[in-house]
């Protein structure tokens, strides 16, 4: 136990200059390289019909020539790059702050879908895939017999 303490003790004494030196940087609005969240990942909402999936993210400040989607395999995939400049000018300073970030959200799909029908559009910062499902794959009433 002994040989034990030194160790905690040095832990200790290097522990407080990283956490203050991370606490600095707190009060300051930089970008990603300080932060955490380095890039964003869009959530997705998916929800199920009778005739098909849809599939929304909110992905906004986005131009929709920056997102790519694709479907193979019975796996959609969404890519983007986000692209962010804010510029400001006053009488004593200027500032001019640049940032970039991409996401890749990779999804299986539960069922099948016809990949001839999919559309997808975006508004007001919502990307909405809507995939219609497959004959094979909608859902069918049985009837029971007597």
């Amino acid at each position: 136990m002994t040989a034990l303490i030194p160790i905690l003790r040095r832990h200790r004494l290097l522990g407080r200059p990283n956490r203050d030196f991370g606490r600095f940087f707190e009060d300051f609005d930089l970008p990603t390289l300080f932060s955490e969240g380095r890039g964003f990942t869009p959530a997705f909402d998916v929800s199920e019909t009778e005739k098909e999936l849809i599939v929304k993210a909110e992905v906004p400040g986005m131009d929709k020539k920056d997102i790519d989607i694709s479907l193979s395999d019975g796996v959609l995939t969404v890519k983007g790059e986000k692209r962010q400049e804010r510029e400001d000018k006053h009488e004593h300073y200027y500032t001019t702050e640049r940032r970039y970030g991409a996401f890749s959200r990779t999804m299986p799909l539960p069922v099948e879908v016809d990949t001839n029908k999919v559309d997808a559009t975006y508004k007001e910062g919502v990307l909405k895939i809507t995939l219609p499902k497959s004959e094979t794959a909608k859902a069918k009433k049985i009837e029971v017999k007597s």
